[in-house]
């Protein structure tokens, strides 16, 4: 069965100040895509994912998004920052965070239906009890499973998760692949992450990005194939459920 392109990069360059981040970037994510998105520190991961959402425009190239395998002008995309982009000095509560993901009409309030479905998304993140609490209040794991209800409570057609275990707990990072299995079944979802082992436990298709973008269409690597791009050695290490990153000893020049 062919796959139904969701999100089309061509050629993409971009970059901040005169210095080039991204070149010659080529990407489809495709309808209900499990796509990880990989690379060193400073290879431009962060730069991608802004460039998808509209929040950085491109130098030069081309993005496309798709509807029933239609060009349209844009798609619905939820989105989940790196924790350290936010700002826990905002006068807002638990509950108001997760309200902020669902629109409403100009002058209208929210309805009914919509607030109902805050308060199912609380409990789903675990955070019944704590709507009312200011969000600079929260620990960094329940600020990102605040901010990752807030991604998903409108159904967008992707969630992008930006380093999205960062600061969570180990018990609620198994919950937290599970409910994006859950997620998966119903849209598609980009997630950057710098740990190996739980990208490639979870995802189903692979970015590494360095300046450059390789894409692999499962996340049965060829050896060498992680190395390579990372341009340094790895090993990847099964351990109970997740299989951990090893960096063997080596120098860059």
């Amino acid at each position: 069965m062919m796959k139904e392109p969701l999100i089309q990069l061509e050629q993409i360059q971009a970059g901040y100040d005169g210095k080039q981040v991204l070149r010659d970037i080529n990407l489809t994510v495709y309808v209900k895509d499990f796509l990880g998105i990989i690379g060193p520190n400073g290879g431009g991961k962060t730069t991608l994912v802004k460039t998808i959402l509209g929040l950085k425009k491109p130098t030069a190239g081309k993005i496309t998004f798709f509807r029933d395998g239609k060009p349209v002008p844009s798609i619905r995309m939820g989105y989940l920052p790196q924790y350290n982009k936010i700002d826990k000095n905002f006068p807002i509560s638990v509950y108001e965070v997760v309200l902020s993901g669902l629109r409403k009409s100009l002058w209208k309030r929210y309805t009914q239906a919509q607030h109902r479905a805050v308060s199912d998304m609380l409990h789903r993140m675990g955070l019944e009890s704590l709507g009312q609490r200011p969000i600079g209040a929260l620990s960094g794991g329940q600020m990102q499973r605040a901010l990752l209800g807030r991604a998903i409570i409108s159904e967008p057609d992707v969630v992008i998760l930006d380093e999205p275990n960062t600061y969570i707990d180990q018990r609620f990072e198994a919950h937290l692949y599970q409910l994006l299995e859950e997620i998966n079944r119903e849209r598609a979802i980009i997630l950057v992450s710098h740990d190996l082992g739980s990208v490639l436990q979870n995802v189903r298709s692979i970015a590494c990005v360095n300046e450059t973008l390789d894409y692999h269409p499962d996340t049965e690597l060829p050896e060498g194939w992680l190395e390579d791009k990372f341009k340094c050695p790895i090993d990847l290490v099964a351990h109970g459920n997740y299989p951990h990153r090893v960096l063997k000893c080596h120098k860059h020049s």
